[in-house]
């Protein structure tokens, strides 16, 4: 009886197998990987997790338009539609712009954002997006950002590095971004500086926090999501560490937040510009309406800590390893900096007006962000079923992702040469700058979510590169070969470790 039993099963388990395959395999027409048994193509994923962007975007080469299919483990909701498309991209987030989503999926893994603008739809993304475009186009905010990083770099960045360049050290470049910016974005949406930019390069636990959510938002999208909802619970691993970081975040948002409307209350006033939590509190204090409670504060706080200052830190770490492993285009930076200002020697007097005029180097910015987009990977939820116009179906609530940075390296839509850094790519013949269309050029996103910020990330970006480049030659540590690490966020696994050296005027 027994041995007629435990026939039944096996020949029933391995039925139960035989079809599942034959399913799969119905369903999946343009597998990307090879599917395995119950854990679906996540082993290959996991296999090449160290150069994940690099081995998607070389087999996304081999598909129809750049377009496959991912299948995760079986029982689970871990299934997308890949793409590196511009013309896929440009459908969803432009032509049928409201059938393509964040969704639910997306919000649970992003939950540290709340429900802030990079993760909203419908009527809370509108209010948002109409909020924050009202406050960045003031004329007003572009110098009231020029101010403070003017300020950073004359009494922060500028002292700090010439301390390394007179010890003759090493420095992690990629970590004096990281600090520069964290404190620009605290002075702009908080209106307080913690002072992670000295001398001492000291631990600041707010800093530390921030970077530890996004490493653990990243596993999340290469985990189950039943796997890491249960380390959630148990509060283990990955997960234990998303709630501690989440915790010290928030405390350091919240005792912001409670600061100043305790000095709002006490009729405190700036009389220059005031930061971007000010502006919003005072709007309140005018409508008579709290329609700003400290939630939505917290979560506009979270997501613009993410557009302004982990997503300048990657573009001017990349463009500074490239500088320096392009001699020639450096050259031509500096250049065209005596051109238009008959010297080198201003790094701390250039404004925004000054650093529109750089032609050239806003074509280093734009190819630093083509090979290595700030943010290398987007998704979006179908709600109704599509066709792409790559002949791709998509069902209802489909997970489409597209990768950001195997578009930057698409031959038929670069050029052969699409490999190589060359800014002269963005200049015209007539000299001026060259606009491609965003869905080609997806490094700021495309269609009515468009990147806001968008024209004040290129003004830091400048005006840092212009105070470093005309005071030091930057060259990168022999042997140091840049990883990308694994994070929402396209920075360096061991950051970028340079040298400095006096630049001879």
């Amino acid at each position: 009886m027994f041995s007629s039993i435990t026939i039944f099963c096996t020949l029933f388990f391995f039925l139960f197998i035989i079809f599942k395959i034959h399913h799969r395999r119905k369903c999946c027409k343009y597998p990307i990987f090879r599917d395995y048994p119950f854990l679906g193509m996540l082993p290959t994923i996991l296999w090449n997790l160290w150069n994940v962007h690099d081995f998607i975007t070389e087999e996304l080469k081999k598909r129809h338009r750049g377009t496959a299919e991912f299948m995760g483990p079986w029982f689970t909701n871990m299934n997308y539609l890949i793409t590196s498309d511009p013309i896929n991209v440009h459908h969803m987030l432009s032509k049928c712009f409201d059938n393509y989503v964040k969704g639910h999926e997306f919000r649970d893994i992003f939950e540290a954002f709340g429900n802030g603008i990079f993760v909203a739809d419908s009527e809370t993304w509108k209010y948002n997006r109409s909020l924050f475009h009202s406050l960045f186009k003031q004329r007003g905010f572009e110098f009231f950002q020029e101010k403070i990083i003017q300020n950073k770099l004359e009494k922060s960045l500028i002292p700090l590095l010439d301390h390394v360049q007179q010890q003759s050290s090493v420095v992690d470049l990629q970590d004096v971004f990281n600090r520069f910016t964290f404190d620009n974005i605290c002075l702009i949406v908080l209106g307080c500086d913690p002072n992670c930019l000295s001398i001492e390069l000291p631990d600041v636990a707010c800093e530390k926090a921030f970077d530890q959510i996004e490493e653990c938002i990243f596993y999340r999208h290469v985990m189950p999501k039943s796997l890491w909802m249960l380390q959630k619970l148990l509060q283990v691993g990955e997960e234990k560490k998303m709630t501690k970081a989440c915790k010290e975040f928030d405390q350091f948002i919240y005792a912001n937040i409670e600061s100043k409307r305790k000095e709002l209350k006490k009729g405190v006033k700036n009389i220059e510009m005031e930061d971007l939590l000010t502006i919003l509190m005072r709007d309140e204090k005018r409508s008579e309406v709290v329609v700003h409670d400290d939630k939505f504060l917290r979560d506009a706080a979270f997501n613009l800590f993410v557009a302004g200052r982990d997503t300048i830190t990657s573009a001017l770490t990349w463009l500074f390893y490239l500088i320096a492993t392009h001699p020639l285009v450096e050259a031509k930076i500096l250049e065209e900096i005596k051109e238009n200002f008959g010297t080198i020697s201003i790094e701390n007097k250039l404004g925004v007006d000054d650093v529109k005029k750089l032609i050239y180097l806003h074509g280093a910015i734009c190819e630093a962000v083509r090979l290595f987009p700030p943010i290398p990977f987007e998704t979006k939820q179908a709600i109704k079923g599509d066709i792409l116009p790559s002949g791709h179906v998509v069902n209802p609530n489909t997970t489409i992702l597209f990768s950001l940075y195997s578009m930057g390296r698409v031959e038929e839509t670069w050029g052969k040469d699409c490999l190589e850094f060359k800014p002269e790519r963005w200049i015209s013949e007539r000299g001026g700058i060259v606009h491609e269309p965003s869905y080609k050029f997806i490094s700021f996103n495309a269609g009515p979510r468009t990147c806001l910020g968008k024209d004040l990330s290129f003004i830091q970006i400048k005006m840092v590169a212009v105070a470093i480049l005309c005071k030091y030659h930057v060259q990168v540590v022999k042997g140091h070969i840049p990883i990308p690490n694994h994070s929402i966020v396209l920075l360096m696994k061991n950051g970028l470790k340079v040298r400095l050296t006096k630049r001879e005027i």
